[in-house]
């Protein structure tokens, strides 16, 4: 390996380790919160199917793609392989569904009181959880074909396709079967991301209108207590903000990747190691934006604990 490999292979087992380590602790934090609580927020159970997902998007692809980096590629048989495909594909549909349903949900309570919301507001936190499951039943359903397109590691002097994976081997289907896939893929993705992209412009919309109000009212001296629902809206628009800069990278990038002569390795590791960044970083965002972390850590914090006399 020389330094350049090491240098990615050092970047993935960072952003991996650190990142399935961040996600389990939300996703412990966040379904105590909700089982602990006589009322649960509706934006913790969202959170927590988040966290969820993107653990998986890291244990699926993540650590077999780490362990390829540093050069171990047989260790995966036929089924092995489909599975993690399979579960990998799955998970980040779950993720581009629940980041969605999480933006829809707080464009929706930030609304204003008005008659023709109210009802909305008070039905939507009975559809999170059927929301969640239609999203795994028609993840599970629309991925189907990804477990069949893939089979163990093979030794072949055939055409390589430029992201072929060096644990799994893409098996080969007609074009048109592979132009219909993309298209159902595709369709999904961007309607998902046009969806998000729309709710959390009304919700910037919404912060604007908000922040002038409060500084006519307060003057520009005043620096007034911000709203939970305000500071929850900011949050969702950060972590949509950065899912769509994320995914227009991906897509961007690929393209060129797909559209090159001749194979880039560098263009190609940037691209993996770019692709599990929203799951690995997203978590932190969440973090640094719940005031219940820190009251959480100061619980912890050996020093809080400490008798004074």
């Amino acid at each position: 390996m020389n330094t350049v490999e090491v240098s990615f292979a050092v970047a993935m087992l960072l952003q991996v380790s650190t990142g399935v380590s961040v996600n389990v602790f939300l996703l412990l934090f966040y379904t105590h919160t909700v089982s602990t609580s006589h009322k649960p927020s509706s934006s913790d159970l969202i959170l927590s199917h988040l966290a969820l997902s993107n653990t998986i998007i890291l244990l699926t692809v993540g650590i077999p793609e780490t362990m390829s980096a540093w050069g171990q590629n047989n260790f995966l048989n036929s089924i092995g392989c489909k599975t993690l495909i399979y579960l990998y594909r799955v998970a980040r549909g779950l993720a581009i569904c629940t980041t969605c349903l999480l933006s829809v949900f707080q464009a929706v309570t930030l609304s204003p009181g008005t008659s023709r919301w109210a009802g909305t507001k008070v039905k939507l936190p009975k559809c999170i959880i059927p929301s969640c499951l239609l999203s795994w039943i028609l993840n599970l359903l629309i991925e189907i074909n990804t477990a069949l397109n893939f089979t163990g590691p093979q030794n072949s002097s055939g055409i390589r396709y430029p992201l072929d994976l060096k644990y799994c081997s893409r098996v080969s289907v007609s074009a048109k079967t592979n132009q219909v896939v993309a298209v159902v893929l595709s369709t999904r993705d961007l309607l998902f991301v046009g969806l998000m992209t729309v709710t959390s412009s009304y919700m910037v919309f919404i912060l604007f209108r908000h922040h002038q109000r409060v500084q006519h009212l307060h003057g520009p001296g005043h620096s007034p207590r911000v709203m939970p629902e305000v500071r929850a809206a900011k949050r969702v628009v950060a972590l949509v903000t950065f899912y769509v800069i994320l995914y227009g990278r991906q897509s961007i990038m690929l393209s060129f990747i797909l559209n090159m002569k001749e194979n880039s390795p560098l263009l190609v590791n940037t691209h993996m190691v770019l692709s599990f960044t929203f799951s690995a970083i997203s978590p932190f965002l969440v973090i640094h934006s719940d005031r219940r972390m820190r009251t959480f850590w100061k619980k912890e914090s050996p020093l809080s604990s400490t008798d004074p006399s």
